[in-house]
């Protein structure tokens, strides 16, 4: 499976931005996504994920009631729509897959930078 992350870009706090994860490759619909994001200078950090069958989603605490996961598997593609975006979001945001069972994450996209400016 290969991911491809795109959406990124320059906001004002307070804006809000789509991203999407698009699927290539031979592979099914059974895999749970999940985005996750990287500032300058600290820890690639969980953000959130989503089932495969869409009837799951988890969330940081950071991004809760902001940030939406979904994912439409006719086009095999996820997304994260962020509101009520903040400074503190900036970073390069990457989503992963792995297929249902399997703990860690197999297959990363090559990440989209999100900058929010205050």
């Amino acid at each position: 499976v290969q991911l491809q992350a795109s959406g990124g870009g320059l906001v004002q706090a307070g804006g809000s931005l789509r991203l999407s994860c698009a699927a290539s490759g031979r592979t099914s619909s059974f895999y749970d996504v999940g985005w996750f994001r990287q500032a300058p200078g600290k820890e690639r950090e969980f953000v959130a994920a989503i089932t495969w069958s869409g009837g799951t989603t988890r969330y940081s605490g950071s991004v809760k009631g902001r940030f939406t996961i979904s994912r439409d598997n006719t086009k095999r593609t996820a997304y994260l729509q962020m509101n009520s975006l903040k400074p503190e979001d900036t970073a390069v945001y990457y989503c992963g897959s792995r297929r249902i069972g399997i703990i860690d994450y197999e297959n990363w996209g090559q990440g989209t930078l999100v900058t929010v400016s205050s």
